[in-house]
């Protein structure tokens, strides 16, 4: 058993602001914008339900990947085109696990955990279902097998346009409640001992936009701290 956690979710750059960290550790799940054409209509902003002031991007369409039910979404999937991620994605076969982390600013007081103004944090997780699928697998399924993925943002593009397809156990997968910090409480950019002494990565530099690779210890010690600090929303 290993995992990968990967960068997802609103940011500073698109669409300009990140989703919400509360006092109780909850947050607030905001995909990114849709910036390509897609062969179907998908949801905008507003139409989402949403908490956060979305107001100033509210006519935009979202990209609404990872996929999570308990947000509004039909499976558990994720597909992404930039090789940096796709790559170590590609890897993953069904029990591993694809762990989501995003960066959120901190809305009132900050829980003695977390930096005072932001810090990334890992929201949910799958557990995967089938192996991952490449983009050129996906193309040779069958009409059946690609039906798993129909309602991710990925295979709504036109053209279809993703490296690798994820699909998430239903069962083993989940949004969660509260978050898990991967930042330090002395600030964002500081890494904590998760990332530093767990991860592949070296915690130096930009750490919070790189993919992470956990081998099993890694990987059961996310799961035990998600299962502790959070359990699923409600279905």
């Amino acid at each position: 058993m290993r995992s990968v956690a990967i960068n997802v979710g609103a940011n500073t750059n698109e669409p300009g602001f990140r989703g919400p960290l509360f006092p109780d550790g909850s947050f607030e799940y905001v995909p990114i914008p849709e910036s390509e054409p897609t062969s179907e209509p998908v949801p905008t902003y507003a139409d989402l339900d949403l908490g956060t002031d979305v107001s100033a991007v509210a006519d935009r369409p979202v990209h609404f990947d990872p996929e999570f039910p308990e947000a509004g979404g039909e499976r558990y999937t994720y597909g992404d085109e930039h090789g940096v991620k796709a790559g170590p994605l590609s890897g993953l076969s069904a029990g591993d696990y694809l762990f989501f982390y995003a960066t959120l600013s901190t809305v009132g007081d900050a829980p003695a955990w977390a930096p005072p103004e932001w810090g990334a944090y890992v929201i949910g997780h799958f557990r995967l279902v089938r192996d991952a699928v490449t983009g050129d697998e996906y193309r040779d399924l069958s009409p059946e097998d690609r039906a798993q993925f129909a309602s991710n943002a990925h295979v709504k593009r036109d053209p279809f346009d993703a490296r690798v397809l994820i699909r998430g156990n239903a069962a083993e997968s989940q949004l969660y409640n509260t978050v898990v910090p991967l930042s330090a409480p002395s600030g964002g950019t500081d890494a904590n001992e998760l990332v530093t002494e767990l991860s592949s990565d070296s915690g130096k530099g930009p750490w919070w936009r790189r993919p992470m690779r956990f081998d099993e210890a890694g990987t059961e010690r996310l799961l035990e701290l998600a299962d502790s600090n959070t359990s699923a929303i409600e279905r």
